[in-house]
């Protein structure tokens, strides 16, 4: 078996001030921010940049996996205070007004729920689909929620919401009235 060596202190902090830049160029221009520009804001070259993160996904990820797992973990918090079908309705509202306010965020939801790729594999798309499996099953159970609805249809819905209340004014003030909707749709 490999051992995994531990990453040297400059290596350590190149990687925090990457992650640093990557957040504020993402919240700045979205997930398409450069990744040249990332790697100066951090003071490291390209190479460095891409030693630590292959890919853009990768990046994002990073950059971003602290707010997913919250965005996950507050899955249970809101099972444990509300009834299943409340739970699952308030969760959806705040993974689609988080996804609005946090640039960036959206693209790694949305490759998160995307059928194939290395996405489902990923850090970020296992923790939300685990919160929206358990909330689902849990409304299916309470019967608030059709039995033929699959966990990831509804997480590819409500990402489908928040693109509809963007659309609509650009800030996501109609994401109630649009979940609304939805969730009378996946009423049995």
């Amino acid at each position: 078996m490999a051992q995994v060596r531990p990453m040297r202190a400059d290596a350590r902090r190149n990687y925090e001030r990457l992650l640093k830049a990557a957040a504020a160029a993402f919240a700045e221009h979205g997930e398409n921010a450069s990744l040249d520009d990332i790697a100066k804001r951090a003071g490291v070259g390209s190479g460095t940049l891409y030693r630590h993160f292959p890919t853009r996904q990768a990046l994002l990820e990073a950059a971003y996996v602290d707010r997913i797992e919250a965005i996950a973990a507050r899955a249970d918090a809101l099972a444990a205070e509300l009834p299943p079908g409340e739970a699952l309705t308030q969760w959806l509202h705040e993974l689609c007004v988080g996804t609005i306010q946090v640039r960036g965020l959206k693209a790694l939801v949305g490759s998160a729920v995307a059928d194939g790729g290395s996405a489902a594999l990923t850090v970020c798309g296992t923790s939300i689909k685990g919160a929206a499996t358990r909330l689902v099953e849990a409304a299916q159970r309470e019967g608030t929620l059709r039995a033929d609805i699959e966990p990831i249809e509804v997480l590819r819905l409500a990402h489908g919401v928040t693109t509809a209340s963007e659309l609509a004014d650009g800030e996501g003030t109609r994401i109630r009235r649009y979940l609304s909707l939805l969730t009378e749709g996946l009423r049995p």
